[in-house]
Order: structure tokens, then sequence, then C-alpha cells
């Protein structure tokens, strides 16, 4: 089972703070231990919102909102995909994670072509792999 963790966002993120020697060395022991456990797939920081764009979709034309966004609880800051035997297992690895001072993370299952059931049909389902190979080629 593959999971994204969702990094929330801080006042201090949002205002371009980068974290402490510390914090990232601690970081970086945390994220070794998930690679050498074959859980952590990828991980990253993101830059502000003030850095970023939001599309909004209506009638097949897109609008574009350039950042900052207010602060909110659906702003990201960083992520991690993981992938693990369950979901007790992705929370059991992302209580490890050395975060402190109110910091939040949302961890969500990531869809797998099984989930889609019979609306995946088989050439949807070999156009998906084919991507799915390309990607990893490169």
């Amino acid at each position: 089972m593959r999971f994204m963790v969702i990094v929330k966002a801080s006042k201090d993120s949002e205002a371009g703070v980068m974290p402490s020697t510390e914090l990232i060395a601690a970081m970086g022991k945390f994220n070794a231990e998930m690679v050498e456990a074959g859980v952590m797939q990828a991980g990253e920081g993101l830059h502000p919102s003030s850095k970023g764009a939001r599309l909004t979709y209506s009638a097949g034309r897109a609008a574009v909102r350039r950042g900052p966004f207010d602060l909110t609880n659906d702003l990201v800051s960083g992520f991690w995909l993981i992938e693990t035997k369950s979901p007790d297992e992705a929370v059991d690895w992302m209580k490890r994670a050395p975060f402190d001072g109110g910091a939040e993370i949302e961890i969500r299952q990531v869809f797998s072509a099984e989930d889609f059931g019979e609306a995946l049909t088989p050439e949807l389902r070999d156009q998906e792999a084919r991507l799915r190979a390309q990607t990893e080629k490169k």
C-alpha cells in the first residue's frame, strides 16, 4: 500500500524560514532509516506558497491565481511517498518523524489500479502500465 504523507505548512514555512541544521540532520537520519527499510519512495520540502500558483478549472478553461495564499489547513510544505503493508504501519513510521512545535502531517492512501474496478478497462490499464514504465526509466 502506498501513502502520501502531507506535511502541513506553518507560519514559519510560509515565511520561508529554513529548518535548523539539527532538524535537517534528524530528518536525514529518519529518511535514511525509511530508505534502508524499503519504505520511502520519495520525499521533498516545498517552497512557500508565495512562489506557487493555483489553477481552477471551469468550462474547459483554467484560471490561474499566483501565491501567496492565506495560511489555512490546506497548504502543504512538504511530502513523502511511502509504501507500507498497512495504514497502521504508515502511522507507526510517521510517529517517528522528527517534528515538534505543533507540526501537523496527514497520511492519505494512494489509489492503485485495483481500486478503480471495471472503470479501468484493459486498454486503460495497459496505458497506465506503459506510462509508469516510461516514468520509471527517466
